[in-house]
């Protein structure tokens, strides 16, 4: 963009579902990064109990640690093979890349400038879980939009052309918030599994998805797509669990999406080697 943003940071409230699109660059450092959380996170929410992100290397950085500890910030980091652990911030993201891609097509407009509408129409849109827009579950009440600024005189103060742009803008934003909701749920129940598993019970672990593995010296497709079977050690929110990883994979994270696993029959001629992963 013109301000030499090539990025953007989203974070979602878990409990409220309030989100916030941040314009950021992939080559900024990490005291810039504290700078924008600080002012764009902590200023208007205060300091979270927990943090759940992706495994970026800016978020497991030791400053990055060190920073939230003083905080008293608990980081916790989603599952390396499958983003779905922080599915929330995933499918806010799908969400936000679907709005901005429409509405720069249609309006030709930057992206940069499109995010504080899709920002307001976003916590201004109704959410099943929550049964209510976000901007409502956090301040308890209704936020007055744009698109009725009118019944109350402020076209008045702001102005006609104004008023009539930003209600242009996120009655549009809305719109493809509403067709983009519409076609993830579609696909969900498409694709959804009702997996489970218990702490203890031995699994199998796919490495098919997993990306760089070299499985017994090849990356052929006749190889076992499976692995183990590995023990469950505990479950990590609703779609993920820690498992029992052997030493030779010590350079893998040990927290995989359920759909990375397979239920496993006690059979000792079913047990599938690992030493030649790497």
């Amino acid at each position: 963009s013109s301000e030499h943003h090539d990025a953007i940071w989203v974070v979602v409230d878990r409990l409220t579902k309030v989100a916030h699109f941040l314009p950021v660059s992939m080559k900024m450092s990490l005291d810039k990064l504290a700078e924008i959380y600080t002012r764009g996170i902590i200023r208007l929410h205060g300091v979270p109990v927990t943090i759940v992100s992706d495994r970026d290397p800016r978020f497991v950085n030791r400053f990055w640690h060190s920073l939230h500890e003083a905080m008293g910030t608990k980081l916790e980091f989603s599952s390396a093979y499958h983003p779905e652990t922080n599915g929330q911030s995933e499918r806010t993201i799908q969400t936000l890349e679907d709005m901005l891609r429409a509405l720069v097509v249609d309006r030709g407009a930057k992206w940069e400038s499109l995010l504080p509408y899709a920002e307001f129409a976003y916590n201004n849109s109704y959410h099943s879980s929550i049964q209510m827009a976000p901007y409502e579950a956090l301040y308890g009440r209704k936020c007055r939009s744009p698109l009725y600024w009118d019944d109350v005189g402020e076209r008045r103060v702001l102005g006609p052309k104004m008023i009539e742009e930003t209600a242009e803008q996120v009655e549009l934003i809305q719109q493809r918030l509403r067709t983009t909701q519409s076609r993830q749920k579609s696909s969900a129940d498409h694709h959804r599994r009702d997996i489970q598993f218990e702490v203890g019970e031995p699994t199998f672990l796919r490495v098919r998805l997993i990306r760089g593995v070299v499985r017994f010296g090849k990356r052929g497709k006749l190889h076992p797509r499976f692995i183990g079977p590995f023990e469950v050690l505990e479950r990590v929110g609703e779609v993920a669990y820690r498992l029992a990883l052997p030493p030779e994979l010590s350079g893998i994270h040990n927290v995989f999406h359920a759909t990375m696993l397979h239920k496993y029959v006690c059979d000792p001629d079913h047990v599938i080697p690992h030493t030649d992963i790497q």
